[in-house]
């Protein structure tokens, strides 16, 4: 194939299963959107050069919109499992001090409690929580854009 035929697709897609390391922070933006900011924490085991079993774990932000983010606050709390399908997100912000930062998170597209509900919940089963239009800012374009007025509270 030609270069000049050749076409790069961009993929940013991202599925982990997990748990959650602490209770969900529910928060709204200042148009009153919901969002709810969850840390998973993902493990990965596997064997060392010495034949050694060992585990890895790693800590990611997640963040859900609108009426799936609620439903994060009122299901989850630290310790459930979840799997989230989403996209990677880098935020830039500014401290106190005046240093520039930047973190990488996920912004879900989906995402399903892994847990069966009790029976004073609603009926038994795998709870999903939301899908692609449910967790996009109203207005947006997409499920990851955000406007300057809709920044993350966090």
């Amino acid at each position: 194939m030609a270069t000049s035929q050749l076409r790069l697709h961009n993929l940013n897609d991202v599925k982990l299963v997990g748990r959650i390391t602490r209770d969900p922070e529910l928060r709204y933006t200042g148009k009153g959107q919901a969002v709810c900011r969850i840390d998973l924490a993902v493990n990965r085991r596997y064997k060392d050069a010495t034949g050694e079993w060992k585990e890895d774990t790693t800590f990611v932000p997640v963040v859900v919109w609108r009426e799936a983010a609620q439903r994060c606050s009122e299901r989850l709390k630290k310790g459930s499992p979840v799997f989230v399908e989403g996209r990677l997100k880098s935020r830039n912000w500014e401290t106190k001090e005046g240093q520039k930062r930047t973190s990488l998170e996920v912004e879900t597209r989906s995402i399903q409690f892994l847990e069966k509900l009790t029976t004073s919940e609603e009926g038994e089963g795998v709870a999903v929580a939301t899908e692609e239009s449910a967790n996009a800012p109203e207005g947006s374009n997409s499920p990851a854009s955000v406007s300057a007025e809709e920044e993350i509270p966090f």
